[in-house]
């Protein structure tokens, strides 16, 4: 029964994820050159990285993994017995807006506050509106102090600040991200590509 329990428990926790695909940290690939180093990844897996409220920040080519190892580590999470929930930025900025306009930010914020691993994908594809810059403020500065967040993007670290239109936002934001992350480079060519020409 007690098994039972926690394993209805690990598939709420992965249904509340909102994981865009079936991952896990065992079936990642290794072998393909991309810059992932197994010690580090095995480091990662026991997601003691999330217990310190430490970030990851994802970067690399398009197609060359990113996604799936955002939810492969999100789904070991889940199994650890902690709460995750995936993203994208499009998605992200257009329930801060909702919320603006029915009177559920404060809510919508404390969500996003609370859980152990926040994913925000596909990072840095069109600059920052004013009002997307503020939000992303509020949700960085509350999870500052408490819970991890993991960013995935194609626009490498050092391009970041430039993304935000606003250097002073840029700097509150960044300062709160980058000195307490893990960074995470991929290179190579696309995952998809090199399993069509497998095939």
């Amino acid at each position: 029964e007690w098994i039972l329990r926690q394993e209805k428990k690990q598939q709420r926790r992965l249904k509340e994820a909102k994981l865009p695909q079936p991952a896990c940290m065992e079936d990642l690939d290794l072998q393909t050159p991309r810059g992932l180093d197994r010690a580090f990844m095995r480091s990662l897996a026991s997601c003691q990285w999330i217990r310190d409220n430490r970030n990851i920040l994802l970067t690399g080519p398009t197609g060359v993994g990113k996604s799936y190892i955002a939810s492969a580590l999100a789904n070991k999470a889940c199994r650890e017995g902690l709460s995750v929930l995936y993203i994208r930025v499009p998605r992200l900025f257009q329930e801060l807006a909702l919320s603006h306009a029915d009177g559920s930010y404060f809510k919508l914020l404390g969500k996003l506050g609370k859980v152990n691993l926040l994913i925000i994908d596909d990072w840095g594809f069109s600059k920052l509106k004013e009002s997307e810059r503020k939000d992303l403020l509020e949700v960085i500065e509350m999870r500052s102090v408490q819970g991890s967040t993991l960013i995935a993007s194609q626009l490498p670290v050092e391009k970041w600040h430039e993304h935000f239109d606003d250097p002073t936002i840029a700097d509150a934001v960044l300062d709160r991200i980058i000195h307490n992350a893990y960074k995470l480079q991929l290179k190579g060519e696309s995952m998809r590509k090199r399993r069509s020409d497998l095939t």
